[in-house]
């Protein structure tokens, strides 16, 4: 294993731990201020990467592509709480996740309806094609860095947001009191829709920017589902911090693993079954790192102030 390689993969990593953010972010936000489990938050990503592939193609330009995923997933989200959310905020958890999941069928269908079953490619801008040479020689794609830089920037954009304004100021205060910023006069229906659109565009973004490296297709938005809630627990639920480390962390450990144990497994067993028991093992690790943090941490590495 080379140094080349082995930075490839940790920048795999940590592109991966980028878009998982971008989920994780809107997710944990939804869960903190309003308390509502949304299975539907996969279907959210799916809306953002078939709006930016449908919109680029029409027009030629990712970058308008890029905005129309934002626009719709934000869109889709308002109307998605105003119809559908708002009337669970009283439910029981159970209640909420069979709605959302019901939506996630919703959302499967309507799409293949409109869209057909064969999936959509997204170009990779101009701008952004090519590579970038790493230490040891190999060339890593030019986009890739560019996902890890817009993750940052989305990162610092919502810290600025969530600490320097007056809507964050009234998110924090819904995180740890809802019924005391409602008598004090915050119209808590309007934040409920205005967390949930920013939550749904932050999902979207993802889907649009993934959308250039895959296809674009039904049902994509949810194997990501699940490692964003698995970021969210790793992190600490309702904690914009927890999530971007815990994504990292998710990111990297996923990467590096899949790439490392079946060279691990080598050194035991034939190549043949190495590679398949390393596959298995990797599969599982992130499972097992969560285990372990939650044992030695149960509300998660940084868990916001009200949980």
């Amino acid at each position: 294993m080379t140094l080349a390689l082995a930075l490839e993969q940790l920048l795999n990593g940590l592109q991966l731990g980028v878009m998982l953010f971008l989920m994780a972010a809107g997710l944990t936000l939804i869960f903190g201020v309003m308390g509502l489990i949304n299975l539907a938050h996969g279907s959210l990503y799916m809306v953002g990467a078939f709006a930016c592939a449908t919109v680029a193609t029409w027009t030629g330009s990712f970058w308008i592509g890029l905005v129309a995923s934002l626009i719709c997933a934000a869109a889709a989200g308002a109307i998605v709480e105003l119809v559908v959310i708002r009337r669970l905020y009283d439910s029981d958890h159970l209640d909420q996740v069979l709605a959302t999941f019901a939506l996630i069928l919703i959302f499967s269908e309507g799409t293949r309806w409109l869209f057909g079953s064969f999936p959509l490619y997204l170009d990779i801008p101009p701008l952004l094609q090519g590579a970038v040479s790493l230490p040891g020689g190999a060339q890593y794609p030019l986009y890739r860095l560019a996902i890890i830089a817009a993750g940052a920037a989305v990162a610092f954009g919502l810290y600025m947001l969530i600490s320097k304004t007056r809507l964050g100021m009234r998110i924090r205060a819904g995180e740890s009191d809802r019924e005391m910023i409602g008598a004090l006069g915050v119209d808590i229906r309007t934040l409920y829709t205005v967390v949930f659109a920013l939550g749904a565009a932050l999902a979207g973004l993802a889907g649009a920017m993934v959308g250039a490296l895959q296809s674009v297709q039904v049902g994509m938005g949810e194997p990501v589902l699940i490692l964003a809630f698995v970021v969210i627990v790793i992190g600490g639920i309702g904690s914009i911090k927890g999530a971007l480390l815990g994504a990292l962390l998710v990111g990297v450990v996923d990467t590096m693993g899949r790439f490392l144990l079946p060279k691990l497994m080598a050194l035991f067993v034939a190549p043949a079954q190495a590679g398949m028991i390393g596959a298995a093992a990797a599969s599982m690790l992130i499972y097992v790192v969560m285990a372990i943090i939650l044992a030695v941490k149960p509300r998660g590495l940084f868990p916001a102030a009200h949980a």
